[in-house]
C-alpha cells in the first residue's frame, strides 16, 4: 500500500455549509449554465463534504493512495497540445484534443479559475480551506470533468452536460451534484416531460457501474485506445447503451428531435 505524505491529515475537514449563498449561486447558474465562476463558488458553499467524500474515497482506494502519495501533475500533461497531438489516432488523448479544439477549451485557464475562486474564498474566511492534497484532489477532480465528457461520449453543450450530471452523480453522489442533476433535468423535462427520465437515468446507471474514475492514473491512459480503456473501466460505448442516439445540443432544440 502506498505510504501518504505524513503531513495529509486523513481526518474528515468539515466546513461551515453556506446554503443561502450557495443557492444564490446556484440560482445564478441556472440563468447561465455557461458562468463557470458561479459552478465553482456554488462548490465552495456547498460542496465542501462532497470534497470530503471524494477524498476520503481516494485514500480507501489502493490506486488513489499510489496517486496521493505521487500527485502526478494532470494538468501538464493535457495542457501540453503536442504531446496530445502525437499520441496514436483513436486514443484517448487525441479524443480529448477533439474536445478541447470542438468546444474551445482549455485546461489551463479552468485551473487558473479555479484558483482565483479559491483564493478568495480563503481571503475572505482568512484560512485556507483545505490542505495540499486535498486541493490536489480538488483540481484533478475539475480536470477530470473534460475527460468524464470523453469517455462517455456527452458533448459539453447543454444537453451534454445535463447527460454528463447524472453520469457524474453515479461516480460521485454529493450535494452539489444532486442540486446541479435536478436542476439540469427540470430544463430538459420541460421540452421532452418525462421522456428525459429514463435516458439520464441511463446515463447514472453508466457512471455508477464503471470503475472509480478518480482513482485510474490518467497520465498513463492518455495514450491508450478509447475503446479499450472504456472496456477496462466497464464503461459501455454511447451508441451501445442509448441505440436511439446521443442527445446533443441546446435545451430547446431538443423540441425538434421530439417532433421529427
Amino acid at each position: 500500500m502506498a505510504v501518504i505524505d505524513p503531513v495529509i491529515s486523513e481526518a474528515p475537514l468539515r466546513r461551515r455549509t453556506q446554503w443561502q449563498r450557495g443557492l444564490r449561486y446556484l440560482r445564478a447558474l441556472m440563468k447561465e449554465p455557461d458562468a463557470t465562476a458561479n459552478a465553482l463558488d456554488l462548490q465552495f458553499a456547498l460542496g465542501g463534504r462532497d470534497l470530503e467524500a471524494g477524498f476520503q474515497h481516494m485514500l480507501r482506494d489502493p490506486g488513489g493512495r499510489l496517486l496521493l502519495a505521487e500527485r502526478p501533475d494532470l494538468l501538464a500533461v493535457v495542457s501540453d497540445r503536442a504531446r496530445l497531438a502525437a499520441m496514436p489516432p483513436q486514443s484517448v488523448g487525441r479524443a480529448l484534443l477533439d474536445y478541447f479544439d470542438r468546444f474551445g477549451f482549455d485546461p489551463a485557464s479552468l485551473v487558473a479559475l479555479w484558483r482565483e475562486v479559491q483564493d478568495r474564498w480563503e481571503r475572505e474566511e482568512g484560512e485556507p480551506r483545505v490542505d495540499p492534497a486535498r486541493a490536489w484532489f480538488g483540481e484533478r477532480s475539475l480536470l477530470l470533468h473534460d475527460l468524464f465528457h470523453v469517455l462517455s461520449g456527452y458533448d459539453a453543450d447543454q444537453v451534454g452536460e445535463a447527460s454528463l450530471l447524472g453520469f457524474s452523480l453515479g461516480q460521485l453522489p454529493g450535494r452539489v451534484n444532486r442540486l446541479l442533476t435536478l436542476g439540469a433535468s427540470l430544463e430538459v423535462m420541460r421540452v421532452l416531460g418525462v421522456a428525459w427520465l429514463p435516458y439520464v437515468y441511463t446515463a447514472w446507471r453508466r457512471g455508477r457501474r464503471a470503475v472509480w474514475l478518480y482513482a485510474l492514473p490518467w497520465e498513463e491512459l492518455l495514450a491508450r485506445p478509447l475503446a479499450a480503456v472504456r472496456e477496462e473501466a466497464n464503461l459501455e460505448a454511447p451508441e451501445r447503451v442509448h441505440p436511439r442516439g446521443v442527445l446533443r445540443g441546446r435545451i430547446d432544440d431538443l423540441a425538434k428531435v421530439r417532433a421529427a
